[in-house]
């Protein structure tokens, strides 16, 4: 005889995102857009965590609202939860005690894991949306060097004004442009980088373009996610 078991009202998606209060275009790729995902997610939209607020004022006042967001997507069957911008990672330590499950809060997680595997000598930069938001205390919550060597998008044109911006048009070409323009200004500034790691959740569409450019292992939120998820996949 086959026994199912229940206690959730939703089955089959073991992933929770917290995505923030946007309405910038999630194009496919970007892990908002249900679409780019090969397995079943859950979406829990917190209320008041415009960009604008996370990135550069550093989710003020937000911390309990994403801890119950957390808790609705784990009530709801999530069996482990992620969020939509790396800038969250100075919530990890409270969003994994709270949510009682697995928690990768930001895709700055993999910049320890590929230190150690990088050669002598070289080490993992970050492509940011905002160098200049991204503060010491976003590595440390996760276990990251403070100096990693990071660069950001604010000198395009595109992607940086139309996500912290919250508009609702997005040139996807020019997008790209900036997000390898500052790749190779990583690289040319900080030639000891092996690997880069895109700290924005939306840069992943854009990957494959900065693996071009530069020829180094790129990694971003789709790839760690899967990862994540794949620990949960069993029978599926």
């Amino acid at each position: 005889m086959t026994v199912a078991v229940g206690g959730a009202p939703v089955g089959g998606a073991a992933l929770g995102i917290l995505m923030l209060d946007a309405r910038f275009p999630r194009v496919p790729g970007d892990m908002g857009n249900g679409d780019t995902w090969p397995f079943p997610v859950l979406y829990e939209i917190v209320r008041g965590a415009t960009p604008e607020r996370v990135v550069r004022r550093r989710a003020e006042g937000l911390d309990g609202d994403f801890l119950d967001a957390a808790r609705r997507l784990v009530d709801r069957g999530a069996a482990a939860v992620t969020t939509v911008c790396g800038f969250l990672s100075l919530f990890q330590p409270e969003l994994a005690a709270h949510a009682g499950v697995p928690v990768a809060s930001s895709t700055l997680m993999q910049v320890p894991a590929l230190d150690r595997m990088l050669p002598p000598g070289k080490r993992t930069g970050v492509v940011t949306v905002s160098r200049e938001s991204l503060w010491d205390d976003h590595f440390t919550a996760v276990g990251a060097p403070a100096d990693t060597p990071v660069e950001g998008t604010e000198s395009g044109r595109e992607l940086t004004r139309v996500l912290i911006g919250n508009q609702p048009w997005l040139d996807m070409g020019a997008a790209e442009a900036d997000v390898t323009a500052a790749a190779r200004r990583l690289v040319a500034r900080c030639p000891e980088v092996g690997a880069i790691v895109l700290e924005c959740a939306n840069m992943a569409p854009y990957a494959a373009a900065v693996r071009r450019e530069t020829g180094l292992p790129v990694h971003d939120i789709y790839s760690f996610i899967t990862w994540v998820n794949s620990g949960f996949a069993e029978g599926r």
